[in-house]
């Protein structure tokens, strides 16, 4: 489904986790060191349509049941013309999800916001190849993307299939910890999001020469650096149960208007 070009400016307000959040995308001005797709569609709305406010509620490690007790309200208090949500990644992470009490609450999260009359996205997950011992989630993945898909259209969303963008098989597409988008993962989500809402943008995707093969004795050293960085401070979160999110706040909790020149670094400098 393609929608018409915004015509005036409205308000925008993304909800969710890291994926929100703009995790894997580093940035030394922004908010929570971080930039991300959905500061991109913000610009490039404000380009579009000078006068777009935004609001960032995502923080990363956030479960569903967490983004439901801590964003849905603000987002309904702002009144927002446009809403995205992804929700429920980390929740297929954990051992013992029930995903159709999961999906249950999921649509819980999803009608109130659709009741608002505001442009409605909602994502897919993507089946990231990690590792051959995370394969035993790809059931349950693709259980919580039908439910979204079924979801999205009983409540008239528009549904992004991060699922099914082909792009993504090029590991230069996913950050070193290989669950979240690359810099030029998240640029290109920013464009399929932008295409869907019919926002002409410059961003275009990343061409690369193909991915040179590696041998035997750099895969082992790839995965060995990937365990020793990455799975296991990971284990041992889980373990303390504490989360990377447990002391960020929002990145943009309030409403901001978008300069059309100079984004949102522009506000980010001018505040400090």
């Amino acid at each position: 489904m393609h929608l018409q070009p915004p015509g005036l400016p409205g308000r925008y307000v993304a909800l969710g986790d890291s994926f929100t959040e703009g995790v894997g995308d580093p940035s030394r001005v922004l908010p929570n060191g971080v930039r991300g797709w959905a500061d991109r569609v913000a610009e490039r709305l404000a380009k579009s349509a000078p006068g777009w406010e935004y609001a960032n509620l995502a923080i990363r490690s956030k479960r569903l049941r967490h983004i439901a007790a801590e964003q849905l309200g603000p987002a309904l208090a702002m009144e927002p013309t446009l809403i995205t949500l992804y929700a429920g990644g980390n929740d297929i992470m954990d051992a013992g999800t029930n995903i159709i009490e999961l999906l249950s609450s999921y649509e819980r999260l999803v009608a109130p916001l659709s009741a608002t009359g505001a442009r409605l996205l909602l994502f897919t997950g993507y089946d990231v190849e990690v590792s051959p011992a995370l394969r035993l989630l790809r059931k349950r993945n693709h259980a919580y993307n039908d439910g979204v898909r079924a979801i999205a259209d009983r409540h008239g969303a528009v549904l992004v299939d991060f699922w099914a963008m082909d792009a993504y098989r090029d590991r230069r597409m996913w950050a070193a910890d290989r669950l979240h988008m690359s810099k030029a993962g998240h640029k290109y989500m920013a464009a399929q999001v932008l295409n869907l809402l019919g926002v002409r943008h410059s961003l275009t995707p990343k061409e690369w020469d193909p991915v040179p093969p590696r041998t035997l004795r750099e895969w082992e050293y790839a995965q060995r650096r990937w365990v020793h960085d990455w799975v296991l401070p990971l284990a041992h979160r889980k373990l303390r149960r504490i989360t990377l999110g447990d002391h960020l706040q929002p990145r943009w909790p309030e409403p901001v208007r978008v300069p059309p020149k100079g984004g949102l670094r522009r506000l980010a400098k001018a505040a400090r």
